[in-house]
């Protein structure tokens, strides 16, 4: 088995028990660069080569070059690690796994790339993981959102507006208010901005505080729609849905039979034919470029 191919089956083993999964505890003595937040989903897991990174639902990634003395291992709770622990450069920790690289020569932490980010942007928003947070700058921040076309569910994730928001907690907002995704954010009014802000600032409190209860040895929340892509909704008979959206192509879930509030609606011409009408056909369609009112 090649270096690089042995590095391609760990990322794949990675992925099964990291992805969709709220990281524990997270330790690495060599790092270089912030540690990843407890409480944090991964996302993402992805090899080029002999680098692998690990991504977060805050854009944080983990940067590891393997090099050839580099090994990432996964570890049942409890079973006894291969290697010497002081050869571990970081370790993952979740509910049921614990992943860790020994002996890489670089390990590392950065954000993805986002030019709303940038210094010229303007300055970070509010952080709702703060106690003394002012809930009303948030939500005038995104009333004045200087874009107004732009999609409510990419809005959510701009720091100027809010920090803290993760892209689970993104997608449990919306569905928890009922508010489509796909909305522009110049849509919203003030109540609906006010509910919004209201119900980030709970989800990113309360899961903070299930962050620590787990580590405490209690059990993590089981999410509304993030990660149940095909599932019934809870709420209604619908099914949840993903797609990706936004220049980061975030993952993104949501009900689309009952997050109607600011839905776009389609549009269907006269000559157009009639085709089959059951609801799989319709989401399908629904979906294409040329239906959805923009």
């Amino acid at each position: 088995m090649t270096e690089e191919l042995s590095v391609h089956h760990a990322a794949s083993a990675l992925r099964t028990a990291l992805v969709g999964k709220a990281t524990l505890r997270f330790d690495a003595p060599v790092l270089v660069g912030p540690s990843p937040t407890a409480g944090r989903v991964i996302e993402k897991v992805e090899s080029h080569g002999r680098h692998l990174e690990i991504e977060w639902d805050d854009g944080m990634v983990l940067h590891t070059h393997l090099r050839r003395s580099g090994v990432w291992h996964l570890y049942r709770q409890g079973e006894r690690w291969r290697r010497p622990h002081q050869e571990m450069c970081a370790s993952i920790e979740n509910q049921g796994w614990v992943a860790v690289c020994f002996s890489a020569p670089l390990v590392e932490t950065f954000r993805r790339p986002d030019k709303r980010r940038h210094p010229g942007m303007g300055r970070l928003g509010p952080d709702l993981a703060q106690p003394s947070v002012d809930l009303g700058r948030v939500v005038n921040l995104l009333l004045s959102y200087p874009d107004a076309e732009l999609r409510i569910g990419e809005a959510l994730l701009d720091q100027r507006v809010m920090c803290g928001l993760g892209n689970v907690c993104r997608s449990e907002v919306l569905w928890a208010t009922g508010i489509s995704p796909f909305g522009r954010v110049g849509q919203l009014t003030e109540a609906d901005a006010i509910r919004v802000v209201s119900a980030a600032a709970s989800q990113v409190r309360t899961d903070l505080r299930h962050a620590r209860g787990t580590q405490a040895g209690g059990r993590n929340r089981a999410p509304a729609v993030y990660g149940r892509s095909g599932q019934n909704c809870v709420r209604c008979p619908g099914s949840i849905r993903h797609t990706v959206i936004g220049v980061q192509r975030r993952a993104l879930y949501w009900c689309p039979d009952c997050q109607t509030h600011f839905e776009p609606r389609t549009v269907r011409r006269d000559d157009t034919p009639v085709m089959d009408s059951h609801p799989a056909v319709e989401a399908f369609l629904a979906d294409l470029p040329w239906n959805r009112v923009s």
